[in-house]
């Protein structure tokens, strides 16, 4: 009986063993450095990132990645819209690819993690994949999107959703969207002609860092992306009477101030009093004509609403509105309201891919989180034609967009890891 016990003992421990073995897993160490050589392109004094699309900056980092990719195999070219794409052929060459990747571009006086992280991991699978000699179904493609932060650009064009008044748009290299793409070495003029279309990819995957503190705060290691939030944008305009601060009464004035004051904090009670993860944003106010002492004859305000869902947002809206309203009548004043272009239209994460994500974490011994972007990323304009699945990793302190921003070494480890393992259970479960 003994005997018996300890020979199923050790079987159980050799499979283990042997499972174990034949866990794929990136070169953490290699990863790494790749990063860190990646944030001295465009690093300035206050040991921030100024690599903002088109700059000199951004073209030798591109360089940078282009080579990178090329020493893990891939074919590379830039397309239309000045991304850069490296492909992998597949067994099956019937089959549609399975494309992933991020950006490099960032903000001025950025951080060196949003972008770099999903585009350099993606990378740094192809390379595991080369040297563990494995060979998937699928083609496999890499995608690194040109002008991110500038307004999806890359993604805009590759789903067929750029059009020309965007590309006339002045960047924050100070040229326009056009001359840019063509200094990266695309081609604006034959954009219309790179739009892909539903059914071309099999699916689009991208590795992010969450740019929020939830999954920092909780101590949870990856996160599971449910959608990406719609943002809807409106400008509100309370119109008064301009006059004298020292010699108009208080009881006669007509200040569009005070109704402005009291929707502003109106915002804040009515988004958080709705049960969800929505948030609601008063960031920028114009009162005219701004002297201190004249008694604003209009004050103008921006409200931003995001949340997963559509409907939500604008219920949220019609309340608010209809606040205004009352708080003008309160003051004697005239409210108008004008909607601003949509920003972005929700994504919603595929539910098979979601939960793929999340399996291929825990079989890595990763906690997990199912949460909503509050951010856009180019994985919302690829939802358009693909299924889509995003992988957040932790933020420290929940800081982005800011030299602060950081992501450690093991933690981006985590992220690339859980992507090569959803990429390979991909290959094999779609068609």
């Amino acid at each position: 009986m003994k005997k018996a016990l300890l020979y199923t003992l050790s079987i159980y421990f050799i499979s283990a063993t042997v499972s174990l073995a034949q866990e794929i897993l990136v070169n953490s160490d290699r990863l790494h450095q790749h990063l860190m050589h990646l944030s001295n392109y465009g690093k300035n004094d206050a040991q921030g990132s100024d690599r903002v699309a088109f700059s000199t900056h951004d073209m030798a980092a591109r360089e940078y990645v282009q080579g990178l990719m090329r020493e893990a195999g891939l074919e590379v070219k830039v397309d239309f819209a000045g991304n850069i794409i490296g492909k992998r052929t597949g067994r099956n060459p019937d089959l549609k690819p399975i494309a992933f990747g991020s950006h490099i571009d960032e903000v001025p006086n950025g951080g060196h993690y949003d972008g770099p992280v999903g585009s350099l991991s993606a990378i740094e699978v192809i390379q595991t994949l080369q040297e563990q000699n494995i060979e998937t179904q699928h083609p496999l493609e890499v995608i690194i999107f040109a002008n991110e932060e500038g307004g999806v650009i890359g993604s805009r064009a590759m789903v067929g959703q750029l059009n020309e008044e965007a590309l006339k748009v002045v960047s924050n290299a100070g040229v326009s969207q056009a001359e840019g793409i063509s200094q990266l070495g695309g081609n604006p003029d034959k954009i219309p002609e790179m739009a892909r279309k539903q059914g071309d990819l099999a699916a689009f995957l991208e590795l992010h860092i969450e740019q929020g503190a939830n999954l920092y705060n909780e101590e949870i290691d990856i996160g599971v992306v449910e959608g990406i939030v719609a943002i809807e944008w409106w400008e509100f305009t309370f119109k008064g009477k301009a006059n004298h601060a020292g010699t108009t009464p208080m009881n006669l004035r007509k200040d569009p101030m005070l109704p402005a004051a009291k929707f502003i904090l109106e915002v804040n009670e009515t988004i958080r009093a709705e049960e969800g993860r929505q948030v609601g944003t008063v960031g920028k106010i114009e009162a005219s004509p701004g002297a201190g002492n004249v008694i604003p004859g209009e004050v103008k305000l921006s409200l931003e609403i995001r949340d997963l869902s559509s409907e939500k947002i604008w219920s949220l809206y019609e309340s608010l509105e209809s606040q205004a309203e009352e708080f003008a009548e309160e003051f004697g004043v005239e409210v108008s309201v004008k909607h601003i272009e949509v920003a972005s239209k929700p994504a919603i994460a595929n539910e098979s891919i979601r939960q793929i994500i999340k399996e291929s974490a825990e079989e890595l011994g990763l906690t997990t989180m199912s949460l909503p972007s509050g951010a856009g990323h180019d994985a919302q304009e690829m939802a358009r034609i693909a299924p889509m699945g995003m992988i957040f990793i932790p933020s420290k302190d929940g800081i982005s967009h800011a030299p602060d921003e950081y992501s450690s070494k093991e933690e981006i480890a985590n992220g690339a890891n859980v992507l090569l393992k959803t990429i390979l259970t991909l290959d094999k479960k779609l068609n």
